[in-house]
């Protein structure tokens, strides 16, 4: 069965939400808009909205094409750690967000530190963020190997064990050794931390 639609007459709605732009002229009234509204044609070929609008409108759509268009900076950060729901969850919190107006995170993860050497590409992460006990190879390890396929990569370490830093420095003298994360940690901190280093 059908159903008699609703006749929209009214102009509210669109009233109010471009009710900014009525603003900006001055010499119209409220009662021309409402005339001029009813008439779209008319008004889009008026040469005086034009000349007062026209300018606004072509700055407005050229400012927020430069925006559109600029290269969001992307870091990409190697994440290594043989937890599973650690993986998981950095990658969610990290994954994606952009941590200033143009930078964002990439993230790569490993739960096998070995698995990671093999498939290491020199050049293209930013930042190694690795856990340092491990089985197999713990992280000081893996980043000795890392630094030897691309000497350029930040690093930080996490662990959820105090960590002697003047003892491991004597221990893996190669190591370039950057922040240190102590776990649990949040995602807002872990963020502050990571773009700190990458800046």
């Amino acid at each position: 069965m059908l159903t008699q639609t609703k006749n929209y007459h009214s102009c509210s709605n669109f009233d109010n939400e471009f009710s900014p732009f009525y603003e900006l002229n001055n010499d119209y009234s409220d009662d021309h808009y409402q005339h001029e509204l009813s008439k779209p044609s008319t008004s889009l070929t008026n040469p005086k909205y034009l000349q007062n609008y026209g300018s606004k409108l072509h700055a407005i759509v050229e400012t927020e094409a430069k925006v559109s268009a600029k290269p969001a900076s992307i870091k990409k950060i190697l994440l290594v750690d043989d937890d599973p729901d650690v993986t998981l969850t950095f990658k969610a919190g990290l994954d994606g967000r952009f941590y200033d107006d143009s930078k964002r995170f990439d993230v790569y993860t490993y739960n096998n530190p070995i698995l990671a050497v093999k498939e290491f590409k020199p050049q293209f992460y930013d930042l190694l963020l690795t856990d340092i006990y491990m089985p197999h190879m713990n992280g000081y390890q893996l980043c000795d190997k890392i630094l030897e396929l691309d000497a350029n990569i930040r690093v930080c370490f996490m662990s959820a064990i105090e960590v002697n830093i003047k003892a491991l420095r004597e221990v893996y003298p190669n190591v370039s050794f950057g922040c240190f994360i102590e776990k649990p940690v949040s995602i807002k901190y872990l963020i502050s931390r990571l773009s700190a280093e990458l800046d």
